[in-house]
């Protein structure tokens, strides 16, 4: 099953880029830029067909996919070119990229709820037998938990998440409890040993319940799901920042290829391995659509960045900006993004062999 899970892992990838270059497609179609080609797959042609204007290509790995915008990659004077066109037209082509990648992420997700009878939510249930911060002054039976150490708290998910990324000692917790808004500042909660039906386990020792996934509550935690997703690449880029991670702890294609392969193969079924390797792949949608929203060079996002920079540049000094220095910018963007992939998978290849 190895083999077939790699198999799935680098579709899921191709899939996602082809996507991500059919939100470009359909919104230059819709604003009247000319597109050239549009080809699922790189590499060499297997298929091709001509329509009015566009060339449609299937190409022979399928690792993606490219969208051909008239006058995007060079000088035209055609006037329906991408470059020709007003700022808010190629915005909106710009995002619909990453839009694509989002609403996909958010549509697996939401078809992952329909399968559940239940959903667990931030309400506390209960506590362990030996649980001592209970009470008046504690937590009660009831509360909702609204947020941990100024993160909000959107699904029961959220909790783990954020009591794990605490001090260890404390946290300050916000609660919902009757309606009102409760602060608890420096709150020992902390994990402990507690005894649960005769096994000892460690953990918060509370208990949260559950609510029968209606249609409205699936819809509601598929969105807040996917607003997490988008969060989890925020704490992701600030602990790297930060030092708390490390360029070791980075996946690219390699890794992520990998996991979802040891998801597969550790799954006691084959449903709950596709259900687990369909999740993964929403978290990457959610993902590419961020990270290509940065303002990094070569990148949707530094495109984006450098038109409204552009635009406020011809704004002010009432002269257009020389694309081609823009296109050095991005190609030296390109080049730095391209060692990173590099250093990555060397990164990925490593942790690999020696595990």
């Amino acid at each position: 099953m190895t083999f077939v899970y790699i198999i799935v892992a680098i579709l899921i990838f191709g899939v996602l880029v082809a996507l991500h270059e059919l939100g470009h497609f359909i919104t230059a179609k819709l604003t009247g830029v000319q597109v050239n080609e549009f080809a699922i797959g790189m590499g060499p042609v297997l298929w091709k067909r001509k329509g009015k204007e566009t060339q449609y290509s299937l190409r022979l790995f399928p690792i993606g996919g490219f969208c051909s915008m008239e006058g995007e990659d060079e000088e035209t004077e055609n006037p329906r070119a991408f470059t020709a066109q007003p700022i808010w037209k190629r915005l909106i082509i710009l995002v619909a990229g990453s839009g694509m990648n989002f609403l996909t992420g958010f549509i697996i997700i939401l078809l992952l709820f329909t399968q559940s009878q239940a959903i667990l939510t931030p309400v506390i249930s209960g506590f362990a037998d030996e649980f001592a911060l209970s009470g008046e002054d504690g937590l009660q039976v009831g509360d909702r938990i609204i947020s941990v150490d100024g993160e909000k708290i959107y699904t029961y998910g959220d909790v783990s998440i954020f009591f794990s990324r605490s001090n260890g000692e404390t946290m300050d917790l916000v609660i919902n409890r009757n309606g009102k808004k409760l602060t608890l500042e420096d709150f020992p909660l902390r994990l402990k040993e507690y005894t649960d039906n005769g096994q000892k386990t460690v953990r918060y020792g509370i208990n949260f319940s559950a609510e029968p996934a209606t249609i409205g509550l699936r819809l509601r935690e598929a969105w807040f799901q996917s607003v997490d997703f988008v969060r989890l690449v925020r704490l992701s880029l600030s602990d790297l920042i930060s030092g708390h991670a490390s360029m070791r702890d980075m996946s690219g294609p390699i890794g992520i290829v990998d996991t979802i392969t040891q998801v597969g193969e550790q799954a006691a079924s084959t449903r709950d391995a596709m259900m687990n390797i369909f999740y993964l792949a929403a978290l990457i949608a959610i993902n590419l659509a961020v990270m290509n929203l940065l303002p990094i060079p070569a990148l949707d996002g530094g495109r984006i960045f450098f038109l409204l920079i552009g635009g406020l540049i011809t704004l002010i000094t009432k002269k257009k900006v020389d694309p081609k220095y823009e296109g050095y910018i991005h190609f030296a963007g390109l080049i730095c993004l391209l060692a990173l992939m590099v250093i990555v998978a060397f990164n990925d290849i490593s942790k690999i062999v020696v595990r």
